[in-house]
């Protein structure tokens, strides 16, 4: 797929694309091609894509953060084709549970930032809100 076929099928623009490439959260979706053509994107790049951007809105992450999840859920991936289609023995298999786990544990961390982050925020518009009232209960 072209550039702009990826934005219509992800809903964002192809200037967010090229960025997210350049930084590397897409890979080198380019690498391949000749002077002068256009970029092509696969199904896992738009998925990547698509994923990223959940994340990224979801989560509030930046974009260091937002790369980190993405590299997580990439060898999240390739831990379960290993676990599933690589006959690894129960040795093996700790490690990718151990693997897996220290992964799904560092997002939930980053989530639980967040979530904190939004709490004091939330605090602050209370106490906002608690002395607009008091001074226009002032005014009365």
């Amino acid at each position: 797929m072209k550039i702009g076929e990826v934005a219509k099928l992800t809903g964002t623009t192809t200037r967010t694309i090229r960025y997210y490439e350049e930084i590397g959260l897409l890979g080198d979706a380019g690498a391949d091609r000749e002077a002068g053509r256009h970029r092509t994107y696969g199904d896992a790049e738009v998925e990547r894509l698509r994923e990223a951007l959940r994340l990224k809105q979801l989560l509030g992450v930046s974009l260091d953060e937002l790369r980190e999840l993405l590299a997580a859920e990439e060898d999240r991936a390739a831990l379960r084709e290993e676990w599933h289609h690589g006959n690894p023995g129960k040795r093996r298999r700790r490690e990718i549970l151990d693997r897996a786990l220290a992964h799904v544990e560092r997002q939930s961390e980053l989530l639980a930032r967040r979530r904190d982050e939004i709490a004091a925020f939330e605090r602050e518009l209370d106490e906002r809100r608690t002395r607009v009232k008091a001074r226009m209960a002032e005014l009365d």
